[in-house]
C-alpha cells in the first residue's frame, strides 16, 4: 500500500496527513482552503489574501 506524503497547505499553512484537498503543480490546497476559496466573492477582504497565496505557486516555479 502506498503511503501519501504528509502536505502542507499553501494557503492557510495546516499539515493534511489525510491529503484532502487539491494540488496545483507541485502546491497542496487544503479541502477547506479550496471551499473557502472557491465561496470568496471577488468584493470580500479575503480575496487579495487569496490571489496573493496563489501567486506564490507559480512564482517559485518560474524563479
Amino acid at each position: 500500500m502506498e503511503e501519501r506524503p504528509h502536505l502542507n497547505c499553501i494557503i492557510c499553512g495546516k499539515s493534511s496527513e489525510e491529503g484532502q484537498g487539491i494540488v496545483i503543480v507541485s502546491e497542496f490546497i487544503c479541502e477547506d482552503c479550496e471551499t473557502e476559496m472557491v465561496r470568496t466573492d471577488v468584493h470580500d477582504a479575503k480575496y487579495p489574501f487569496f490571489i496573493h497565496q496563489m501567486k506564490q505557486i507559480f512564482a517559485e516555479k518560474n524563479a
